[in-house]
């Protein structure tokens, strides 16, 4: 849905108690605001459920331009219970648009992934993948859902984790999206081992790939890491992206990855 702004007061901030109002300021001259526009109008469209669209010419209205601190345009600000809680100026791609609104604008299954999080970290995955899968099924464009649905599948179900984190490209969760695919493929050396080159550290890799299924991910880097010393380009550099994809599945905040990026790099230099 958008509109013309006539009443800012009703319309804009009365309206944001009820819903996030998104509020384009822009002007007839505007080149960059006549690109803009309709995207933003089919994303209001898209997004009917969560939020609205108003357009406020500047030209019309140069009070709330004023009022609003407006130095350029477009400039997009988004409204809240009254207040304004983001903002960006200038022209930018649909793709990133849609990003900055799964950050800027609370989902109201935010507590239902924190949950499915608490689940997931304390073990209770098949209870956490049902809350994930209803929070999808309501809110398919959740983000913040699907890479943590993804996540939960990686060592389970490997190419279903692939298939959630293709929507996860361009995004925050994009680190993890380029593990899974790497997760993936290394299970399927594991059941395909004719697909490696023959090499005296092939049952090491295996058995890396092995633990790492297993969840044993020290073990695994530890072994991975032997590979490296031994044979640093075997099955084209495999090795080295396993380390890196556990790094990325487990974040930087982890110790695991913490140490071991520390012995991969002294093991490569």
């Amino acid at each position: 849905m958008a509109y013309d702004v006539q009443n800012f007061q009703q319309e804009v901030i009365q309206k944001s108690f009820e819903k996030p109002v998104l509020v384009d300021f822009w002007a007839e001259w505007c080149g960059p605001c006549k690109i803009l526009g309709p995207v933003l109008e089919k994303l209001a469209e898209k997004h009917n459920d969560k939020w609205v669209l108003a357009k406020v010419n500047t030209e019309v209205h140069q009070e709330l331009a004023m009022q609003y601190g407006i130095r350029g345009i477009p400039n997009v600000k988004l409204f809240i219970d009254g207040q304004v809680t983001d903002e960006f100026t200038g022209a930018m791609p649909e793709a990133a648009i849609e990003q900055w609104l799964q950050k800027a604008i609370p989902s109201k299954f935010a507590q239902h992934v924190a949950q499915a999080a608490d689940l997931l970290q304390r073990g209770d995955i098949q209870k956490s993948q049902e809350i994930l899968e209803s929070v999808l099924a309501a809110e398919p464009g959740n983000l913040a859902a699907k890479a943590m649905l993804a996540r939960s599948l990686a060592f389970s179900n490997p190419q279903k984790a692939v298939e959630l984190a293709q929507d996860l490209e361009g995004t925050e969760h994009y680190d993890l999206s380029e593990a899974l695919s790497e997760i993936a493929y290394l299970y399927d050396r594991a059941e395909n081992p004719d697909k490696l080159p023959e090499a005296p550290v092939k049952s090491q890799y295996l058995q890396a790939i092995a633990d790492l299924k297993h969840l044993e991910f020290e073990k695994a880097l530890k072994t991975f890491i032997e590979i490296i010393i031994e044979d640093r380009y075997y099955d084209d550099d495999g090795a080295r992206k396993a380390c890196i994809a556990i790094f990325k599945y487990l974040g930087d905040s982890s110790e695991l990855t913490r140490d071991y990026r520390t012995r991969l790099s002294r093991a490569m230099y």
